[in-house]
């Protein structure tokens, strides 16, 4: 397999060059123009001009004007967007068009929305069958309570996430989630043992300019894991040419007392672009009024990233590394008995526990029981414009996952659990469109993994390698104002376990047995060698009919295909962070979904909305069942007997609901957005009749309604512009079906929670910002609630007193303030201001 890797890396180099010569004889194109008020002609200083397919853009002078050079000539879909006013969208021939003017209407409604995730090219929201949801940077800079970069788009109908404490969240989309959903950090697979619970994405919220969800499956141009969606989170684009650009940020929360703090610095030079952000985050032990501080809820991480390429007229090729760094404190809820205060554990036979003292608790010092994750990222986004008017791009990763847990109170530099995981991502795709709308996209991707043990004591997966490997065909046709997609995949993965044995006598702890003699005495077999493979086909057919500039419908049917996952094939051992010793079943077979998706939108002058539906059947849809004894106790490995004994089954589910939105326009300025997701989760199980414990899926979301009143002042007052403040209120309702087997899961009160947030520019006397503010205040009532979608409801004792709320409560009231210092470090930046 190395020599293959080494081969495909020396052919795409070779590639690679050619497109280059090839392409380098493409003559440059420079396109310029001005951007103003449709109402009253005045032109739209810092008005954002983008080629997503070309990774290019600028921003409009103090006299609206633009110009972006260095472009290739083609055809290309152009976005002008400002805050306060209607997105314009426009396909504009480069080869034929020199000069673009743009008028810009002031409205709160985004209506042309441009998306580059699972598409071939970029493409309007409203054109593509997919089901999308898509944010930008004002977004992401108004979340700035949000814990982590998956806490950001939690609330987004039919978006939510399990977590296990502030700092770690994993993305769920309608009610799917772990192994069933791609994260995408530029496009390369996020990869870094995504079966476990305790860990979130490896990724700086700090450096996410823009996300986009697919809403279902996406396996056809993503591969297995991505039967539930993709969440694609994307990195700053280029600043313009001739600029060297930076911003200092600072957030501080009041809850967890959380410092985040953040560098960006980026530069152009006639295509040639760099860029760096370096982060570190801090944060103590949250706190709500019922349980104070909860202990073992802090963390300490860090991170950054550089990034160097060329945007030219024959494409661009930007190298990108990155490393996260998080420290993050293990809670396991244990508390005295009588006063309810958490406990720690201090000795490794856990015999006695003392009570936490409040100094620790306030304390940001991450205790001794702890995990310790570190990923390195190293990979290439290219874009080649071939002659004939076709493109391809090429994105290519590698990855190194750390996963460290230490677990040992007596023994804090002994690792519970260490894992090693190296991923080589590779993603090819030929674009070629021809005329009357006809566009055609061909492509392989896939990945190598290695997985490896270090030294440790718990191993709950084996040692392993996988490959993948899927080729792809999409096909999209415009009749007008009918746009028609359709695409098939078939994909290949394979697994190689390898075999390992256990030394339980020689050490003061267990570990892997390295000796020939594996019947010597106290040594036994952890895990089986295994070798599996798994193919399978999906495909998609989806059609978007705009009947006018207001109205357009979308329907879509999907076939997705996920192959197991290595611990659910071969786990065998204890998960530190979980509390439960895994189990697999090396005989299961692949999950096969059909999901349907139909959507009718409506946009008006002061009005706007939307229905969207889906239903997704799931084949083989495998689920964790406790072990049981033949009298229906719990069974117990006695090596591990605080640890519940889980392995996992197949059956059939579906899961199926719908969003509604519904925002009201009386002004350009007032804005008030309403929201409804819904998603039933039901095991259909093998032909035989599901017990009532076993029908209803796990970890999935409760009706969820979102209200928000906005005002955005653009013009702002005096000094500060692009002024806005908001109020809104979510309400959760009542989880009563849930998964009840085995005491999985258990009914959860429905709750209300408050938000509101105000923030805008300072300016100076030329109109460019000075400080970014913004104050966003979550739970402002300060209500004790439990959502069904953290972890930390199940942690606490084994056995507590009648009437006691057994569990740990989500956050209290929390205040986050974020700055942001802009600054210019251009040649002649004080000329220009």
């Amino acid at each position: 397999m190395k020599f293959n890797i080494k081969l495909i890396s020396l052919l795409i180099i070779l590639l690679a060059n050619t497109l280059i010569t090839k392409a380098a004889r493409t003559d440059a194109g420079t396109i310029t123009g001005t951007v103003t008020d449709k109402k009253d002609g005045s032109p739209i200083i810092g008005a954002t001009i983008s080629i997503p397919d070309l990774k290019t853009g600028t921003v409009t002078d103090a006299n609206g004007r633009f110009t972006l050079n260095h472009l290739s000539k083609g055809v290309y879909l152009i976005q002008v967007s400002y805050i306060g006013y209607s997105t314009v969208t426009q396909r504009v021939d480069l080869s034929k068009t020199t000069e673009l003017n743009i008028q810009l209407q002031a409205s709160f409604i985004e209506a042309g929305e441009v998306v580059i995730t699972g598409v071939s090219r970029a493409t309007e929201l409203k054109r593509s069958p997919i089901p999308m949801a898509a944010v930008g940077k004002a977004f992401v800079d108004q979340r700035a309570g949000a814990g982590n970069v998956i806490d950001m788009i939690a609330n987004l109908p039919g978006v939510s996430a399990v977590t296990t404490g502030p700092n770690i969240s994993k993305p769920f989309i309608h009610g799917l989630g772990y192994n069933r959903v791609i994260t995408l950090m530029d496009g390369i697979r996020q990869e870094g043992q995504q079966w476990g619970d305790e860990h979130g994405v490896e990724v700086d919220q700090n450096s996410i300019d823009r996300v986009e969800v697919i809403k279902g499956p996406a396996s056809l141009t993503y591969g297995s894991d991505a039967i539930g969606g993709v969440v694609n989170l994307i990195s700053p684009p280029p600043v313009p040419d001739g600029s060297v650009l930076g911003s200092v940020q600072s957030v501080y929360g009041t809850n967890q007392g959380l410092f985040n703090n953040s560098l960006r610095l980026q530069g152009n030079n006639k295509g040639l672009i760099w860029g760096t952000i370096v982060s570190a985050k801090e944060g103590k032990a949250y706190q709500n009024q019922h349980d104070g501080r909860v202990y073992a809820t802090g963390f300490n991480e860090k991170d950054a990233r550089i990034m160097v390429g060329l945007n030219k007229a024959w494409g661009y090729s930007n190298f990108n590394a990155s490393l996260f760094d998080d420290e993050q404190a293990i809670p396991d809820g244990s508390r005295d008995s009588v006063t309810r205060r958490f406990t720690k554990q201090v000795t490794e036979d856990d015999a006695t526990r003392p009570i936490v003292p409040a100094s620790e608790l306030n304390a940001y010092k991450i205790p001794v029981l702890h995990q310790h994750v570190q990923l390195y990222r190293i990979y290439n986004n290219s874009n080649f414009i071939l002659q004939n008017g076709a493109n391809l791009f090429v994105n290519l990763g590698y990855q190194f996952s750390h996963r460290r847990e230490y677990t040992h109170p007596e023994d804090p530099e002994t690792a519970g659990l260490n894992l090693h995981l190296t991923t080589y991502t590779y993603d090819f795709k030929y674009n070629q469109t021809f005329g009357n709308g006809f566009e055609t996209t061909f492509g392989l991707n896939g990945q190598y993994q290695n997985n490896t043990i270090g030294s440790a004591t718990d191993f709950p997966i084996p040692a392993y390698h996988q490959f993948d490997i899927g080729p792809f065909a999409v096909l999209k046709k415009s009749f007008g104002k009918l746009d028609l997609s359709a695409g098939a995949r078939y994909d290949y993965r394979s697994f190689a376990g390898q075999s390992a044995y256990i030394d339980t006598l020689t050490g003061k702890y267990p570990q892997l047995y390295t000796g020939s003699n594996t019947g010597a005495p106290g040594v036994i077999k952890q895990f089986d060698a295994l070798n599996k493979s798994f193919t399978g086909f999906s495909g998609s057919f989806g059609a978007t009919y705009n009947m006018s500039d207001q109205f357009f419908l979308k329907a879509n049917i999907s076939r997705g295909f996920r192959a197991p996952s290595i611990s659910e094939l071969s786990a065998n051992g204890p998960d530190p962070g979980s509390q439960i010793y895994h189990v697999g079943n090396s005989s299961f077979k692949p999950e096969f979904s059909v999901q349907e998706d139909v959507g009718a939108f409506l946009t008006l002058p002061n009005v706007s909305a939307s229905v969207e539906l889906f239903d997704n059947d799931i084949e083989n849809y495998i689920y964790q069942q406790q072990v049981l004894n033949p009298d229906g106790s719990p069974a117990i490995n006695p090596a591990f007997p605080l640890y519940s004994i889980f392995t996992y089954t197949q059956s059939k589910a579906r899961i199926n609901g719908g969003e509604f939105n519904l925002d009201i326009h009386p002004t350009s300025w007032l804005h008030f957005e309403n929201s409804l997701a819904l998603t039933y989760g039901k095991n259909l199980g093998n032909g035989s009749p599901v017990a009532d414990s076993l029908k209803y899926l796990p970890f999935i979301p409760p009706l969820h309604t979102h209200s928000e009143l906005r005002g955005t002042f653009v013009k702002g007052f005096s000094k500060f512009k692009n002024v806005y403040a908001f109020v809104g209120l979510d309400h959760y309702s009542a989880q009563d079906r849930f998964f009840s087997a085995y005491g999985t899961e258990t009914y959860t009160a429905g709750y209300n929670l408050l938000n509101a947030g105000i923030g805008g520019n300072l300016v100076n006397a030329a109109g460019k910002k000075v400080v970014e503010l913004f104050i966003e205040g979550t739970n402002l009532a300060n209500i004790n609630y439990q959502s069904n979608m953290s972890r930390l409801k199940y942690f606490d004792n084994a056995e507590t007193a009648p009437g006691v709320q057994r569990g740990i409560f989500n956050m209290g009231r929390n205040i986050s303030f974020k700055v942001i210092v802009p600054f210019d470090l251009s040649a002649h930046a004080e000329k220009k201001n």
